[in-house]
Formats: structure tokens, sequence, C-alpha cells
């Protein structure tokens, strides 16, 4: 007998309604059916050559990215964890948000996990490719009930403009990975201010 008398309902109705719940937040994001692709990351990833700032070229679409000039900078922090400094220009001033990232497995360095709060578990950040100087590509997957996923997607660059040549490269890596980038759409990288 539950504590509170509630009726009981089927794994599936509950199912149901977790999707239903999840709605608004899936519609500003890119989702398919299915778990998520598990695509190959950089061989032996090297985090101290990662440091430091990268500019976002272009991403699949995120609730928590929507503005321009968006920018992450990390560094390591005495504990060892990863500072992850985000920032982005967003209804007229500069939006910041620090997160942590670790290395769950030394094996595979370049499949970081993410967090920006303490109460929310670390979201996967891999690092398909890196030359450490110019690109980055980061992809991130969350199954949902293993029933859909949603995607996100990352083209970095050291510098805020990237020859298209590279873009092209970044994104047929990600399509051969079996990544869908059908809502890719570049970052507004102009009119911003370095410090």
């Amino acid at each position: 007998m539950s504590f509170f008398n509630l009726p009981s309902f089927s794994e599936e109705t509950m199912s149901t309604v977790y999707l239903l719940l999840l709605l608004p937040l899936v519609s500003a994001q890119t989702y398919h059916w299915g778990p998520c692709p598990t695509p190959k990351v950089q061989p032996n990833f090297n985090l101290q050559q990662y440091l430091g700032r990268w500019y976002e070229i272009e991403k699949l679409p995120a609730s928590f990215e929507r503005g321009k000039c968006i920018e992450a900078n990390y560094a390591v922090r005495k504990d060892g964890t990863i500072r992850v400094l985000n920032s982005q220009f967003y209804k007229d001033k500069v939006r910041t948000a620090e997160g942590t990232a670790v290395i769950p497995d030394l094996r595979e360095s370049a499949k970081l996990g993410v967090s920006f709060s303490y109460f929310t578990p670390y979201s996967p950040y891999w690092i398909l490719t890196t030359d450490y100087t110019s690109l980055s590509v980061v992809y991130s997957c969350v199954n949902i009930l293993y029933i859909f996923h949603i995607d996100y997607a990352w083209i970095l660059g050291r510098s805020r403009f990237l020859p298209d040549e590279t873009v092209s490269y970044a994104k047929e890596l990600m399509i051969n990975e079996g990544i869908d980038l059908f809502r890719m759409k570049p970052t507004d990288q102009t009119g911003c201010k370095d410090n």
C-alpha cells in the first residue's frame, strides 16, 4: 500500500507522461528516435594542449545557447577538475556559466563529463577530433529512456572564424560517425569584443 495512496500507473503510462513533460525542453534541441550513436573520439587526447579559449563556430540547437559571441575557456583547477567558463552575448549583456569537467576514464581521455550544477549529473562531452591549435569537434548525446536521444554538437575554433573547408571537414567527420547535422547553424561571431 502506498503511503500517499496514489493510484498506480503502468510503466507505459509513466513513460508517456515523462515524454509529454519533456516536450517543451526538447523543442529547443535536436532529437532523434533510438539510442545515441557512439562516434570514435580523438586518440591520445592531450588535455594540456586543449586548455584555453575556444570560440563556437557552428552548433546544433541548444536551449542554453541563444546568444552570439559564444566561447568556452578551459583551465585546470588545483583539485584536478577542469573549470569550464562559457560566455555569450545575449539580450544586450554578457552572460557566463561556470561548470566543471572531469575525465572519468583516463584510458579514454577524450570522453569528458561536464556539469554546470552540483545537482545535475555529468553530461558527455566527447572530443571527436582536435588539432589543438585551430579546430575542435565536440559531440554530446543524452538517451531518454532509450526511446529517443538528444544530440548536441559543436564546431569550435581558436579564432572566431574558420575557413569554409575546415568547417566542411568537421561536418563530414560528424556525418560519417552517424550524427545528423540537418539543424546545425553558424554562431554569430561578428562585432564581438575580446578581453
